[in-house]
């Protein structure tokens, strides 16, 4: 049986979490826009 593909937490925190966001002069815009937008903002 074909499993489908499992991401580690871990891994996908130290991608896409809120902290790797923050590194990133791109990422505080994205944040800001979901702020903006009156987003609750929870990445991961």
């Amino acid at each position: 049986m074909h499993y489908p593909h499992k991401v580690s937490n871990r891994k996908r925190v130290r991608k896409i979490g809120f902290r790797a966001r923050m590194k990133t002069k791109k990422g505080r815009q994205t944040i800001s826009r979901k702020r903006r937008r009156g987003r609750l903002v929870n990445v991961v």
